[in-house]
């Protein structure tokens, strides 16, 4: 586009858009555009008007807009002829509506008024602005995509051309594409803050808060802060442009703009640093919002803090102070901010200003509670402290001023951050030079209650505190002396203070007893022990104060924990007496705290430790504690003391164990070990005592002994262990290796631990050990210490060696190691259920001994078992976690190797029991004691048990604690247990067995009173069934596999369903128990026959199952799970007993077609699949003859077919047929359901065939489940049971025979017919619709796809003679068929007949299909044999079906087909000797022969001409013969026609026979003529040959030709489909001969036709020359006809006949376009200029004109815009005829009136030459009408208006048909507004004719100029208005009406009103 164009287009105006002007497509939001153009502005401002009034009632600011915008003035207010002033009022209004609207535009009523701003002020053309602003907010709806594709921003100019590409797919506008262009582009940014301050003003003066705002707030918010976020870097302009708009949002009253505001501050703060101009002008703004308006103090608060946060540390002037401190609520707000937010930023604002607040002036004390955070306090109190020394200057009445207004301050200061306040004032104290500030600080000083710390000494010029920490000793002496003199003045103001200063002065000093009583006396001796512990030892004597009893006054808590803390310094390593060690030790043990210590009481008034003495204070203080003489020193027994006495001598070996090993003092400590030892553990069964102590301790998880044993220490123990023993004599050895002594059983545990060195020791000490030979465990010590390397490689091998050494022990070789083993294994397990023995060393050993099991085992432990469930009674103690792991690994013991035992000793198994009922759990991390036991019932286990009743025993408990337990996981361990153990049967089933009642012998007395007690309270018998025991047990059993001799559960299970019977108690448990039952049954039946077959008599007795039971259950119970679990126990039983089951086999299945089959469930169908699958094999394996009873059963299925849910249908039947056998039984369940629908009844015909067609589609899914094998035998099968039956029920020579044959028949098969169709039970119409039913489905079945997919890949010889079968039998039901219809021929089953013969018929057809080829070849030529006529013709039907479809033929099939030509030739020549009824259906099978014969050629002439000479001969020979039938003769003539065109030269010696016969007969046989069919076939053959043989038939061509023309007017004169079909095959034989036929040959022939039809038959040749080929035939055609078509009058044929006339040259006319099409331009021009002056020459013919102007117009039709370069020359010609042929302009006609038809000819010479020009115009493409053409031409078609040629009539259909489409074309073709000026102005001018004609047809070409002009008619308007004003008061009333519709059509097509201008 140019720029003038650019420029053009944006200063056009928005009504200058075409689509104002266009009623095709009207802009609409709610509307199609299509839709709104049929809708008028009433409605759009009756639409309008109503969502007003809706809005007024949601918000009365719009009231103003009624008397504006939705005014009734509004309805004619055009804008665009109104002023700018108006215009700009205008827009206003619909701006501050559109505003106004916003909040609201999702709303229905809104979208109604803004569709009438649309419509009416077309809002989307002048107020795009404001109607996008109004619908921005909601840019993610759809609706606001609606309003942009009202836009036109299709320019990229456009401000709005970035919404373009959401036009055409109609998506909404994505958020991140709105952000993204709001930091783009910058006026849109400013668009969206502009929205926000409009929409503030729009709803100033109506609302206080403004609420309807919210969403535009929200909007304003949500897209100015992303857009600042997602800006890679915020500019100065775009700082600018928030700015403004940033502070009228602070600055508004408005809540939500104030927060919306806050949010951009913060985001700007965030993402850009500020001037510190700009910062503080923001910070002061949002100070004086908060004051103004406090509605959002913790928001602006927040802003503010962000913005300090973000931007330069004082940037933020003391404006903002002086704001914030008017605003009442800040400390509140700020103390519940710092609570959740940091409020440092702020604070560290306000805090200087707050301090320097305080200086400057006397009021205004603030004080802030809120709490300082983040080294605030220390900011606070420097500045505080700095700005107090700066007072210098200030006189000493001020400072005393100032020190009352502080003393509160720094109080507050001190008790909240008094560590901040020291550290501050610590720091000045150094810094303090100046005199002045000194004064200053020491009166800052007093005001803090700790000043005694900083006081300045005089003498060391420093502070109290400093000088008490001073390097020099001399100044400590000083502040120390200082301190002493303010404690004994009592000048303490703070003890907290002073307590600091006398813990650093006992931190340094510990001579001075004079700051006890100050100090608490926990700190005292905390500070004490932190001195011992780096001081001097050489001050020893210093250490008195330890003595001071006032130190062990804090309590024995306090005494206890101090003394074990000075324990170790009672440990004395150096051997000098005066030493400093003895000498602090000396002082340790004098003092108060070892004194009242309890292991220490009284120990220092002994003597006092000589040189001679160095020993620990220890060794000899503990003579007390020492344990008696017991094996083992077990600390789970032992009391405290005892335990404490350990504890300590465990901690006093591990020092000196690991002093004596290295280091200096190592001799020292040695000399220790053996003191401990002499002292201690003098006797080698205490030392070894404790050594087993420290070997096995490691393992227990107890605190008794409050010490842990490490690896390490158990490692060094062992090693100690392993020297001792080196060096006992033998007889101590032999004590310690005895079975009394724990030294071997705790070694034996060492070898378990997971820690190599420990083992390593271990095996050290055990070695040490086997020097003992008389020990008991000396053959075990022997086996491991073979092993050494694999017990310390691997921690578990000791379990596997013990394991092995059992096994040896239970070995029979060698018996005396054998009993040695014994022994010692015996010995071991004695130990370990020792009462002595520490639980955690006998849960190690046991765990060593885990591969240790059987009798002698779990005997030894029983005792120790039988300890341990005493203890884990309900009654505490509860036992140790040790001990409750102890009692585990004991009852892990019963395992199958001591299983034996139970039946031996019932101790055993009474505490097993035991532990089953045991249901204590002391530990929660261990399972309790009875999930333990009932672990270790394995199968193994259980299976190793001797003795039933020990089995029956568990068994029992195990269901007991089932009943009893409420423990879920009690209920499942049973359950695992009972699912892996092999259980007996008789044992479940003396289980389920009730107790027998116990035999009492009574009295006669005592029987009836307990009889009278039962009659009148009815109670428990004794030997009643716990159902509830029961049901658990059953719960177990139903799914049970472990089972053996699982029959003997079959008699208490049904006894048990037996009892449950009566029961009137809880239905719903009855059931589930029934169901139990049922199911357990079941399990059982599956076990004894796992693959469904027959049992053993002897395993189970056929009388022990009472099947009738089961069926009653079915009967009784309404439970359908019942149902299902008693009829899968049936399924079962009927394998295994049949014949039980078939006794009850159709109560079975009668109940599951009445109940099971309506149910629409998995588990219900998977029940009836089992059932049929079980029962029914069962059924026919049992019985030889079960016909009769499978009917019954598949007629109870189908009876019960209608309540099965649709989608079940399918699966059930096809399950049921599966299982019977489809070959043997699929036909029963057809034939069934057939009859089902026949005596169905339909309410109606519709419902009928609906029902009908789906259930033939059923059936069809039926079959095609099964093979198509037996798919064909069940079609076999129904065709031969329909054979069986009658013809009708009344036919009683039928019934006769039938009952005759029954006779004969078996019980069994009698009785199945019946069941299938009884013809005694039904009617006749029942028995035909049956017949007619299954013959009918037998065909649908063979066409269907399905069936046709089943058997395409089918292949083999059983398909094959199936359908050899199937077709044998088809054709005898045919056969019987066909003879029922002759039969019944006069009854008034006749039509019944013929219906079923045609089914079979089809049916046939179908099998045919299925057929293979050659099969179907040999079948066919034996059927064209029978003697039935109507066989042999369904024969070649069948035979011409398969060759019209197959197109494929293997040669020796073909040979076999052309062999059947005989058989047919000899069908068609029998034509005479009949009778006439049997003629006529002969010569149906004639005409069926010849077209098998048609066929046959067609198929395989090509390859095989000579086989077809003869049917050519025979059909030649039919057609010759005079007296052949018609029809035949016909079939024989498309016979010949095939043959000939596939023999081609072979029949030429049959053309002098055929050609004169077939000529002959078109001739002179009119009776054929008569038949379309006929004479259709005959045309036929004549074109075939003419198309084959051309060069042949030239001796017939000029009868040939006469015949075509002859036969082509006859057949246009007709209108039949036949006919329609004659008129192609006849001009396809004149194409033929035109095109094939020589010049030479054709053109004489052609002639001699003309020359003999040129009277009547003129068309003919003038078809013909259409099709020549080349120019010079067709011109020397077309001389002649020229010449007929020049119209002269002398011509009889054509005078006073303008019609006929016109006839033949429309043909003419035609010949020569064909010719013309042909032509190139420069061949046509001569033509064309040649025949312009034909019509011209002569002058007085000027009918030529007619020809040559409807030649042009039909040319010009033709070439289109080709023919106007010809035209030229006729502008001028044109012009005068329009004038010669206007009556109304001359007075001479073209045509003398007097002649005949002169007015006619005229007026069909005006209507050519209309035409023409109107082509001429429409196609004009090279401006072809020039300013002196249309001149020309104007005046002319404008009086043409005035001319009444012809009448009234001829002069409206000639005005509204060729002169009003003509002109009109004429103005578009001009295209210069000129001329249309001239134009219309003539046309204006007729409208003043006198004639109301011309005056009505002037406004209809009005009209129709304006139509073809549309807005450039517009400038034509001004001129057409006074004129259209005149004739609105015209005197005609026609032109009157005229008028208003031409104003009205004109405004539809301009768009614009025109009534305001008349």
């Amino acid at each position: 586009m140019t720029s003038l164009a650019l420029q053009l287009k944006r200063l056009a105006l928005p009504q200058s858009d075409p689509g104002l002007l266009t009623r095709k497509e009207v802009a609409s939001l709610l509307f199609d555009p299509k839709d709104a153009a049929q809708m008028d502005r009433s409605s759009f401002y009756a639409l309008g008007c109503t969502g007003l009034e809706e809005l007024l009632g949601i918000e009365p600011a719009f009231y103003e807009f009624q008397d504006t915008l939705f005014s009734r003035s509004s309805l004619t207010l055009e804008r665009s002829v109104q002023s700018r002033e108006v215009n700009d009022k205008l827009d206003a209004g619909i701006s501050l509506f559109l505003t106004r609207l916003c909040p609201y535009f999702l709303l229905k009523p809104a979208q109604k008024c803004i569709e009438w701003l649309v419509h009416r002020f077309h809002i989307q053309l002048y107020n795009v602005d404001s109607l996008l602003a109004c619908a921005l907010p909601y840019h993610e709806t759809k609706m606001f995509v609606r309003v942009v594709q009202l836009l036109n921003i299709n320019e990229a100019t456009n401000r709005w051309n970035w919404l373009h590409c959401l036009q055409k797919p109609g998506v909404p506008l994505a958020r991140g594409t709105l952000i993204t262009h709001c930091y783009k582009d910058l006026s849109f940014m400013d668009f969206i803050c502009t929205l926000v301050t409009k929409s503030i003003k729009a709803y100033s003066g109506h609302s206080a808060n403004c609420s309807q705002l919210r969403v535009i707030f929200s909007f304003y918010a949500s897209t100015i802060v992303p857009a600042l976020d997602a800006v890679e870097k915020v500019s100065d302009t775009i700082i600018s442009k928030l700015l403004p708009y940033i502070q009228k949002g602070l600055k508004s009253s408005l809540a939500d703009y104030k927060a919306a505001t806050y949010m951009i501050v913060c985001q700007l703060a965030v993402k850009v640093v500020l001037e510190a101009s700009l910062v503080d002008t923001l910070a002061l703004q949002l100070s004086k919002s908060l004051v103004r308006e406090p509605v959002l103090a913790k928001e602006g608060l927040g802003c503010l803090i962000v913005l300090l946060q973000n931007q330069k540390e004082g940037a933020v002037g003391p404006r903002a102070f002086g704001r914030l401190c008017c605003m009442s609520s800040l400390v509140e707000t700020l103390q519940v901010m710092a609570s959740v937010h940091d409020v440092s930023p702020l604070l560290r604002y306000l805090l200087p200003h707050l301090v320097h607040g305080v200086f400057s002036t006397c009021t205004g004390e603030r004080r802030d509670h809120t709490g300082l955070t983040q080294s605030l306090n220390h900011v606070c109190l420097f500045l505080l402290l700095d700005e107090y020394l700066s007072q210098s200057e200030t006189s000493e009445q001020h400072i005393t001023s100032l020190n009352q207004r502080l003393l509160p301050l720094v109080r507050l200061f001190e008790s909240k951050y008094g560590g901040a306040l020291d550290s501050v004032i610590a720091a000045h104290v150094g810094d303090v030079s100046d005199t002045e500030q000194k004064q200053l600080f020491h009166h800052f000083l007093s005001l803090s209650m700790s000043s005694g710390k900083y006081q300045i000494l005089g003498n060391s010029d420093t502070s109290l505190l400093l000088s008490l920490k001073h390097p020099l000793p001399s100044v400590r002496s000083l502040a120390v002396e200082h301190l002493m003199g303010i404690i004994t003045s009592g000048q303490v103001r703070h003890k907290t203070t002073f307590s600091v200063l006398i813990m650093s002065v006992l931190s340094h000093f510990c001579y001075k007893q004079v700051f006890i009583d100050r100090l608490d006396p926990e700190d005292t001796v905390s500070s004490l022990l932190s001195l011992l512990q780096r001081t001097d030892l050489s001050l020893a004597d210093q250490w008195s104060l330890l003595s001071d009893p006032r130190v062990a006054k804090g309590g024995a808590e306090l005494v206890q924990r101090a003394g074990w803390s000075l324990l170790p310094f009672l440990v004395i390593t150096a051997g000098r007496p005066d030493s400093a060690q003895l000498q602090l030790a000396r002082h340790v043990a004098q003092s108060a705290v070892i004194a009242q210590h309890p292991l220490t009481v009284d120990w220092a008034q002994g003597d006092e430790p000589s040189a001679n003495r160095p020993r620990c204070v220890c060794v000899c203080v503990c003579v007390f504690f020492v344990p008696s003489g017991e094996v083992w020193w077990n600390p789970e027994k032992l009391d405290t003391n005892t335990c404490c006495y350990l504890a300590l001598i465990c901690r006093l070996f591990h020092v000196v164990v690991n002093g004596a090993g290295q280091g200096a003092s190592a001799g020292s400590f040695r000399e220790l070990m053996r003191l401990l030892l002499q002292v201690h553990l003098k006797e080698a069964p205490l030392l070894f005592r404790f050594l087993c102590v420290l070997w096995g301790y490691s393992s227990n998880q107890g605190e008794q002994l409050d010490v842990k044993v490490g690896a390490v220490l158990q490692t060094q123990a062992l090693y100690v262990g392993r020297a001792l023993l080196s060096g006992q004599p033998a007889a101590t050895l032999a004590d310690l290796a005895s079975a009394k002594s724990p030294v071997f059983p705790s070694l034996l545990a060492c070898l378990t631990s997971p820690v190599r060195e420990v083992r390593r020791a271990g095996l050290g000490a055990l070695q040490s050990l086997s020097a003992a030979d008389a020990s008991p465990f000396q053959p075990i010590t022997e086996k491991l210490l073979k092993h050494t390397e694999e017990i310390i490689a691997d921690p578990s091998y000791i379990s596997q060696a013990l394991g092995v050494l059992h096994e040896e022990s239970v070995s029979a070789k060698g018996r005396s190691q054998q009993k040695k083993l014994q022994a010692s294994m015996e010995q071991l397990l004695q130990i370990i259920q020792a009462p002595g023995c520490p639980s955690y060393t006998a849960c190690t050993l046991l765990s060593a001994l885990g591969q240790v099991n059987g009798e002698s085992v779990l005997s030894a432990l029983l005792p120790l078992l039988d300890r341990l469930l005493e203890q884990s009674g309900p009654e505490p103690p509860t036992l140790l976690r040790h001990e409750a792991q102890l009692l585990q690994l004991v009852l892990g013991k019963y395992n199958e190797a001591a299983a034996p035992l139970l039946a031996k000793n019932q101790a055993c198994v009474d505490l097993l029991v035991r532990a089953l009922r045991t249901s204590a759990r002391p530990h929660a991390d261990i399972p309790s004691f009875q999930i333990t036991a009932l672990e270790q019932i394995t199968k193994p286990f259980f299976s190793a048990l001797p003795d039933e009743k020990v089995q029956q025993r568990l068994l029992a408990v195990m269901f007991d604690l089932l009943v009893e337990s409420r423990n879920p996981l009690v209920a499942n361990t049973v359950s695992s247990v009972f699912k892996a153990i092999a259980v007996d049967g008789e044992l479940v089933a003396n289980e389920l067995t009730p107790p027998e009642k116990p035999k009492v012998t009574v009295t006669v007395q005592q029987t009836r009173r307990s009889k009278a007690l039962q009659s009148g309270e009815a109670g428990p018998e004794e030997g009643a069934v716990s159902w509830d025991r029961v049901t658990l047990i059953l719960e177990l059993l139903q799914h049970k596999k472990k089972l053996r001799r699982a029959q003997l559960l079959v008699p208490p299970l049904f006894s048990l369903l037996a009892s449950l019977e009566p029961r009137v108690g809880d239905q719903g448990n009855m059931e589930y128990t029934k169901q139990l039952l049922l199911s357990c049954l079941l399990n059982v039946c599956q076990k004894l026959s796992p693959d469904g077959g027959a049992v053993a008599p002897d395993v189970l007795d056929e009388d022990k199952f009472n099947v009738e039971l089961v069926v009653q259950c079915v009967r009784v119970s309404e439970m359908p799970q019942t149902h299902h679990h008693a009829l899968l126990l049936l399924g079962a039983v009927a394998g295994i007993f049949p014949e039980k089951v078939l006794h009850n086999i159709m109560p079975i299945f009668t109940f599951m077609g009445a109940n099971i089959m309506r149910l629409d469930d998995a588990y219900s169908f998977q029940v009836i699949s089992k059932t049929v699958q079980t029962v029914i094999p069962a059924l026919i394996e049992s019985a030889g003859h079960v016909d009769a009873v499978v009917a019954r059963i598949v007629h109870v299925f189908t009876d019960a077919l209608p309540h099965v849910p649709e989608h079940r249908r399918l699966p059930i039947l096809a399950q049921l047929v599966t299982t019977l056998g489809p070959a043997r039984f699929l036909w029963v369940l057809m034939l069934l359901l057939f009859k089902q629908h026949a005596t169905h009844t339909a309410s109606s015909a519709s419902e009928k065939d609906a029902a009908l067609e789906r259930d033939v589609d059923f059936w069809i899914s039926l079959c095609c489940h099964f093979e198509v094998s037996d798919q064909l035998t069940s079609l076999i099968r129904i065709l031969q049971y329909l054979m069986q039956l009658p013809q009708d029920k009344d036919d009683g020579e039928a019934l006769e025979s039938i009952i005759t044959s029954k006779q004969t028949k078996k019980k069994e098969e009698e009785e199945e017919e019946k069941l299938i169709f009884s013809v005694e039970a039904h009617s006749s119409k029942e028995l035909r619709h049956f017949k007619f039913l299954s013959v009918s489905f037998m065909a649908q079945l063979l066409a269907s796809a399905r069936f046709i997919g089943k058997v395409r890949p089918v292949h083999g010889e059983p398909i094959k003679g199936l359908s050899q079968y199937l077709l044998e039998e088809i054709l005898r039901y045919i056969h019987s068929v066909a003879r029922c219809v002759e039969e019944n021929a006069d009854k008034p089953t006749a039509k019944f007949w013929r219906a079923l013969l045609n089914k079979s018929y089809d049916a046939l057809d179908k099998v045919n299909a299925l057929l293979p080829t050659d099969t179907f070849i040999t079948v066919m030529k034996g059927l064209m044999g029978n003697q039935l006529p109507s066989v042999r013709r369904k024969a070649m039907e069948l035979l011409n079906n398969k060759l019209q479809h197959r197109t494929q033929w293997e040669e020796p099939q073909v040979t076999v087909l052309l062999q059947l030509s005989g058989n047919l030739l000899s069908i068609v020549g029998k034509g005479h000797g009949k009778v006439a009824e049997e003629e006529e259906e002969q010569a149906v099978n004639r005409q069926t022969a010849l077209y098998s014969l048609k066929l046959l050629c067609r198929s395989f002439g090509s390859g095989h001409q000579e086989a077809f000479v003869p049917v050519l001969a025979a059909a030649v020979e039919l057609v010759t013969s005079p007296d052949e039938e018609k029809n035949v003769v016909g079939s024989a003539l498309l016979c010949i026609a095939e043959v000939v065109s596939t023999l081609k030269a072979l029949a030429i010696p049959q053309l002098p026979r055929l050609m004169p016969a077939v000529l002959h007969a078109l001739t002179h046989r009119k009776e054929l003529l008569a038949n379309e069919i006929y004479l259709l076939s005959a045309v036929t053959a004549m074109q075939r040959v003419t198309e084959t043989l051309p060069h042949f038939i030239s001796p017939y061509l000029q009868e040939t030709t006469a015949q075509v023309g002859e036969r082509a007017e006859s057949s246009s004169s007709s209108s039949s489909s036949s006919s329609s079909q004659l008129a192609v095959r006849l001009a396809s034989l004149r194409s033929t001969v035109a095109t094939k036929l020589p010049p030479r040959v054709l053109l004489p022939t052609v002639t001699k036709c003309y020359s003999s039809m040129v009277t009547s038959k003129q068309v003919c040749v003038c078809r013909f020359a259409q099709g020549t080929r080349g120019i010079e035939p067709a011109t020397f055609l077309l001389r002649r006809p020229l010449s007929v078509s020049s119209r002269k009058p002398n011509v009889s044929c054509v005078q006073g006949d303008l019609e006929k006339t016109e006839r033949i040259e429309g043909f003419v006319i035609d010949c020569l376009l064909a010719m013309v099409m042909k032509l190139s331009e420069v061949s046509f021009r001569p033509l064309f200029f040649k025949l312009f002056e034909w019509s011209k020459t002569p002058a007085e013919d000027k009918e030529r004109l007619l020809t040559f102007y409807r030649l042009a117009d039909r040319i010009a039709d033709r070439l289109k815009g080709l023919f106007v370069l010809f035209a030229g020359n006729l502008v001028k010609p044109f012009a005068d005829l329009l004038r010669q042929t206007n009556a109304a302009a001359t007075d001479e006609p073209l045509f003398d009136p007097d002649d005949d038809g002169g007015v006619e000819k005229s007026v069909l010479l005006l209507r050519f030459v209309l035409d023409c020009l109107h082509k001429i115009f429409l196609y004009d493409t090279q401006r072809f009408l020039s300013r002196e053409r249309a001149d020309a031409l104007l005046g002319p078609l404008v009086d043409q208006l005035e001319n009444s040629l012809g009448g009234d009539d001829v002069y409206q259909q000639r005005v509204s048909k060729h002169l009003l489409p003509c002109i009109a074309q004429f103005a578009v073709a001009m295209g210069d507004d000129t001329q249309w000026k001239a134009l219309n102005y003539q046309i204006l001018l007729k409208t003043r004719h006198a004639s109301s004609k011309v005056r009505f047809s002037s406004l209809l070409m009005l009209t129709e100029l304006a139509a073809k002009l549309r807005e450039n008619y517009m400038v034509l308007l001004p001129e057409t208005v006074p004129f259209l004003a005149e004739l609105m008061e015209d005197e005609c009333e026609e032109v009157e009406h005229q008028v208003q519709k031409v104003i009205q059509e004109m405004e539809n097509i301009l768009g614009e009103p025109l009534q305001s201008y008349f």
